[in-house]
């Protein structure tokens, strides 16, 4: 398991910087990086899966931190195709942009043209959609951002939490192996003194009954 998890570990390490390629790349670059952050992605969700098999095989001492583990790198790959979608909407947003910035760029008018003021109003109100959109778009990300890093914020509240847990039982389990060695010497104790009790009173008795 320990290696499957390292060889996960790597490929998230690995998409991260593939982002940062993704957000500079330009051209035909941009699909060849996309799709291999996309594989990659595939490949960590298929590990995931095998490593929650594997956690149940781990012995009980060792079951409770694979699945802390486990689920932090399901968790990290949930981050990065929310990364990753955030990216290609800011992609195929420029590229809209850039569309329509050519296209009105390239476009002829002619004097008295009477489609000429109905054509750019409708250019103003379409780009007037898009930016409302993309404003959505943006407060949507935003409050999706601030609900996984409050759902961060509770996952390590509730670590520290199973970990008091751990501690406490892992006390108890001490405390009850305390107690169950002083039952068992106080027990002992009891026969010795019990034993010494009856042998100095047969000792006494031989003593009196040859001394009179």
């Amino acid at each position: 398991m320990e290696t499957l998890y390292h060889q996960t570990y790597r490929l998230i390490q690995e998409v991260q910087s593939d982002l940062g390629k993704y957000e500079r790349a330009t051209g035909e670059q941009v699909h060849h990086v996309e799709n291999e952050i996309q594989a990659h992605i595939d490949h960590i969700l298929s590990n995931c899966e095998r490593l929650d098999i594997l956690v149940n095989k781990e012995p009980p001492t060792r079951r409770s931190n694979a699945k802390m583990k486990a689920d932090q790198l399901k968790y990290d790959c949930q981050h990065l195709q929310s990364a990753l979608r955030q990216l290609q909407h800011r992609r195929y947003q420029r590229e809209q942009e850039d569309l329509d910035r050519e296209a009105l760029l390239t476009r002829r008018f002619e004097r008295n043209d009477a489609d000429t003021t109905i054509a750019m109003d409708a250019g103003l109100q379409h780009n007037t959609k898009l930016n409302d959109a993309n404003r959505d778009m943006d407060n949507l990300l935003g409050h999706g951002s601030s609900i996984l890093t409050s759902l961060k914020d509770q996952r390590l509240t509730l670590k520290n939490a199973h970990k008091r847990i751990l501690d406490i039982a892992n006390t108890l389990g001490l405390s009850n192996t305390v107690m169950r060695f002083i039952e068992r010497r106080t027990t002992q104790d009891k026969f010795i003194l019990y034993t010494g009790m009856v042998v100095t009173c047969i000792i006494m008795f031989l003593a009196w009954k040859y001394l009179t």
